[in-house]
């Protein structure tokens, strides 16, 4: 399945009526990032349009059917679940289906609790939201687009008590590329992924995420 960047976004269908889906970054930030904002998605499609984390305030201006999240217990949830209250929606892990699109969450290993990625499906083209794991999601394997976890370089963060952490860019998309996912976007960027930025290290697969960027299939 092709994807590819573009500048202006709508909903539609294209040639043979499949659903069109474009996906905006609204920010590419590991946790307290100097840089960017919070790591969050817009989802959109036929009338449709589904927020996957983002800050407590991804959601301004936007008119949304849903609010996912991958942690309830992250520290930005006091903000998005206020948020989420004064569009009149409810932020929490779920799944989302509507149109022929859906959106479903599935288990990743990242600390002590249940942690979450979502899988975007529709006809013909997959593509993963998992901002945050320590072990790669072995149901990332084969799809279109890959949204990753970003916050180290070259060697994982591990929390303490060894309950979980993160895993490096560097692993990140070796794995990716073994397990044949066609186009990887980093999108939670920590301090040591900015400071490889900033040296002008190259990734070995893989792109980084930039705030605003958006994607369709």
């Amino acid at each position: 399945m092709a994807l590819a960047s573009v500048a202006v976004l709508g909903d539609g269908l294209q040639g043979g009526g499949v659903t069109v889906v474009w996906l905006r970054l609204v920010g590419v930030g590991a946790m307290n990032s100097p840089r960017y904002r919070p790591a969050g998605l817009l989802v959109g499609w036929r009338g449709h349009r589904v927020l996957l984390d983002g800050g407590g305030d991804a959601a301004a201006g936007e008119r949304l059917d849903g609010w996912l999240v991958c942690d309830e217990r992250a520290e930005l949830m006091p903000q998005i679940r206020r948020t989420a209250r004064a569009l009149g929606l409810t932020a929490a892990v779920a799944a989302f289906e509507a149109a022929g699109v859906e959106i479903v969450p599935l288990p990743v290993t990242h600390t002590s609790h249940p942690t979450y990625g979502y899988l975007i499906r529709r006809a013909g083209a997959q593509v993963v939201w998992a901002p945050e794991f320590w072990v790669f999601p072995d149901w990332a394997a084969g799809v279109d687009l890959m949204f990753a976890d970003a916050a180290g370089w070259d060697r994982p963060i591990r929390f303490a008590g060894g309950v979980g952490g993160h895993a490096s860019v560097l692993q990140v998309a070796r794995e990716a590329r073994d397990q044949r996912v066609g186009r990887l976007v980093f999108a939670h960027v920590g301090r040591p992924s900015i400071r490889a930025i900033d040296r002008g290290e190259r990734l070995p697969f893989g792109e980084w995420g930039v705030e605003g960027r958006a994607y369709r299939v």
